[in-house]
């Protein structure tokens, strides 16, 4: 019997068609990574040492080398930690969550720039109360200004502005809080 101990019966690992699927898994994902772009690559957990085997594989364009080098990344990708692996595939998951955390993120942080926009110097005290590390006299100018913007029906340079600056202090308390 291939996979269990004859004397204890205890079971020692996958069955070679299970080892097989694992591999055909780590292939596709590395097929997945080598059509990301560079930024889209920067946003994953991709461990250092597989970057340049992911530029490698992108560069040869011949058919049969591109899929030989394919096979050789996954081979680097099978030697890394099943964790990791599963760091790449969840970030890569539309529905995973880490992009459900970073939509919510997201919402939170427009949240704020409306309540900022429509409350004034309420909802700009109750945002210090928040997070005390963000720049309140910043904060106050980017909001007149993009009042000022909305009223004279500018582009709305100051409102993403607005924006950039508070995700750039929500994700920053998210990140040292751990959530």
């Amino acid at each position: 019997m291939r996979g269990t101990d004859e004397e204890t019966g205890e079971y020692l690992g996958p069955s070679r068609s299970q080892q097989r699927r694992e591999a055909l898994d780590v292939l596709e994902l590395g097929k997945q990574l080598v059509a990301l772009t560079d930024a889209q690559l920067e946003r994953l957990p991709v461990p250092e040492s597989l970057l340049p085997h992911i530029r490698e594989t992108r560069r040869i364009t011949s058919h049969i080398a591109h899929k030989r080098q394919l096979a050789f990344l996954a081979k680097q990708m099978r030697r890394e930690e099943d964790e990791a692996l599963d760091a790449i595939r969840d970030a890569l998951d539309k529905d995973g969550e880490a992009a459900r955390r970073e939509v919510a993120a997201m919402h939170r942080v427009e949240d704020w720039r409306e309540r900022l926009l429509t409350d004034g110097d309420a909802a700009l005290a109750a945002f210090i109360d928040a997070h005390p590390a963000a720049d309140r006299q910043r904060l106050r100018q980017l909001v007149r200004n993009t009042l000022e913007e909305r009223k004279r029906d500018k582009p709305p340079r100051a409102f993403r502005e607005l924006f950039r600056e508070l995700r750039d202090v929500v994700l920053g308390a998210d990140t040292e809080s751990g959530s």
